[in-house]
């Protein structure tokens, strides 16, 4: 199962703001919104990301003046995206290897979801979950 299966069970919902929106408005959307990130966009764009880790970032460096900065002061990017097509594997690779929570999801240059380490990591269960009872299914056929 690919990315295009996670987007279609947890569907294509996707926060974003602008990179002039204040990092108190987003904390106030993280946490009412029970999500780890924002994607900082110009028009169609992604321009950026803002986790809760850029924000202990932003708050290490610039203490309690942190509320008062823009998204574009403390947004991760350039952003690494995948495509509907990708596989669970490699997106928890490019995760792994990057060190990111988050992808969003582009195709044909238009964002259509977004997937974190948690939904990766549910999927991959059910995956192994699936494949332990096939087993077990056959070996008891046998």
């Amino acid at each position: 199962m690919g990315i295009a299966a996670i987007l279609q069970d947890k569907g294509s919902e996707v926060v974003t703001v602008g990179p002039d929106s204040s990092i108190s408005e987003i904390i106030a959307e993280l946490t009412a919104r029970r999500i780890g990130a924002v994607l900082v966009m110009t028009g169609e764009s992604v321009v950026g990301v803002v986790s809760e880790r850029d924000v202990v970032r932003g708050l290490a460096a610039h203490r309690g003046d942190v509320l008062s900065l823009k998204a574009k002061e403390i947004m991760t990017a350039p952003v690494i995206t995948i495509s509907p097509a990708d596989s669970v594997p490699h997106a928890m690779e490019l995760m792994t290897g990057r060190r990111i929570r988050h992808l969003p999801v582009m195709e044909s240059g238009r964002l259509v979801g977004l997937v974190s380490i948690g939904d990766l990591v549910k999927r991959r269960i059910e995956e192994v979950e699936q494949e332990a009872s096939a087993l077990k299914d056959y070996i008891s056929a046998g």
